[in-house]
C-alpha cells in the first residue's frame, strides 16, 4: 500500500510542476533507479578509477568495467551503482559528455536487457550472453 501512496504522490507532484514529460523521469526513479551505464571509457580505466570518478556523487555500491572474457580487455563501457537514486541523478548530470582518462564518456540510466537469444552466439544455452542483466551485448558489435 506505501508503494501505491508513493506512486500516486510522485504523479501528482510531478503533473503540477513540470506536466508529462516530468511524469516520465519520476515513474523512472521509483523503481529505484540507481544504477548508470559509462560508454566511450579509455582502455585503461579500471573498477577503480571508473569508482573514483564517480564517487563524488554519494556512495558509489559497484563500478565494473566490462571486459572481453577471452582477451580479459576493457570493451569500453562499464556500469556504475550509487545507493541512492539522487546520486545517480547529479552523476548523470555532471558526467555525460565529460572527459575521463583522455575520452569523453556518455553516461545514461541502465536499462535491463530483454531476456532470451538476440541472435548470436552458439546454440543451445544462447553462449555469450552477459550475466550481468543491464544493458550489454557480449560478442559482436560491442553492445551499442
Amino acid at each position: 500500500m506505501a508503494f501505491y501512496n508513493k506512486v500516486g504522490n510522485l504523479l501528482k507532484q510531478s503533473l503540477s510542476q513540470n506536466g508529462p514529460a516530468s511524469m516520465l523521469n519520476s515513474i523512472r526513479f521509483m523503481g529505484s533507479q540507481s544504477k548508470l551505464f559509462v560508454g566511450g571509457l579509455s582502455y585503461g580505466t579500471d573498477d577503480h578509477s571508473l569508482k573514483d570518478a564517480f564517487s563524488s556523487f554519494g556512495e558509489v555500491v559497484e563500478a565494473r568495467v566490462i571486459t572481453d572474457r577471452d582477451s580479459g580487455r576493457s570493451r569500453g563501457f562499464g556500469f556504475v551503482s550509487f545507493s541512492s537514486d539522487e546520486s545517480a541523478s547529479s552523476a548523470v548530470s555532471a558526467m555525460d559528455g565529460q572527459d575521463l582518462q583522455g575520452r569523453n564518456i556518455r553516461v545514461s540510466y541502465a536499462t535491463e536487457r530483454p531476456s532470451g537469444n538476440r541472435g548470436f552466439g552458439g546454440g543451445g544455452g544462447g553462449g555469450g550472453n552477459y550475466s550481468g542483466g543491464y544493458g550489454s551485448r557480449a560478442g559482436g558489435d560491442g553492445g551499442f
